[in-house]
């Protein structure tokens, strides 16, 4: 492999280990992502441990986070590198995201760096891939299982839209992963015990009020 193809690889992790989360909430005075909720340094947490300003620091996170995965696709597709570079530089900043080495390796579970990385590889794709988590989200008001169907999802999507062999098989290593790193929260979905998407205080009376009818 070239030069240029591992030094944009190795750039492409460095950026995937900045945490959004992190940074997002030390600047907004929130309480550190690793500590609070779940635990987890991405943008459902932060919106979760947030208080009044959860909507607008995880909404920061999700775009930070998605944007590590977008822009060195980006570059590097610029640049003219192969399609299996492309797909190296995408899965670097994922793991990047899941184990970043300016935070002890300890990193999110990589959704949303996930789906930067299919906006990365062609419009169409992150477009397929983000239309199935919203539209399981709304459905079944799941995060997690919104993830989990739409990253499964994601190489049958790019078999069909840009028959690129070698982002199928890199995504598919991608979403075992993430696949993995949701073990817990596979575990709560057999439970029946994983929680779902906040909803608006409106929308929440009128559940509870719904519930002792």
């Amino acid at each position: 492999m070239e030069l240029q193809a591992v030094l944009i690889i190795v750039a492409a992790y460095l950026l995937g280990s900045i945490s959004t989360a992190i940074i997002v909430c030390r600047l907004m005075s929130l309480p550190d992502p690793r500590e609070g909720g779940s635990g987890n340094p991405g943008a459902t947490n932060v919106l979760r441990i947030g208080g009044d300003k959860g909507k607008k620091a995880a909404a920061i996170t999700l775009f930070g986070d998605m944007l590590k995965g977008l822009l060195p696709v980006l570059i590097a597709h610029q640049l003219g590198f192969s399609a299996l570079v492309i797909g190296l530089v995408g899965f670097a900043a994922f793991i990047g995201h899941l184990y970043p080495v300016f935070f002890g390796f300890k990193g999110g579970k990589g959704v949303a760096t996930m789906l930067g990385v299919m906006f990365g590889l062609s419009l169409p794709i992150g477009l397929a891939v983000a239309g199935t988590w919203l539209f399981v989200a709304k459905v079944l008001k799941i995060s997690s299982l919104s993830a989990l169907i739409a990253t499964i999802l994601a190489p049958i999507y790019i078999w069909f839209l840009s028959a690129e062999i070698d982002w199928v098989w890199i995504v598919s290593i991608m979403t075992l992963i993430l696949f993995w790193r949701h073990k817990g929260n596979i575990q709560r979905l057999l439970n029946g015990e994983e929680s779902l998407i906040k909803v608006s205080k409106k929308e929440e009376d009128s559940q509870e009020e719904q519930e002792r009818k």
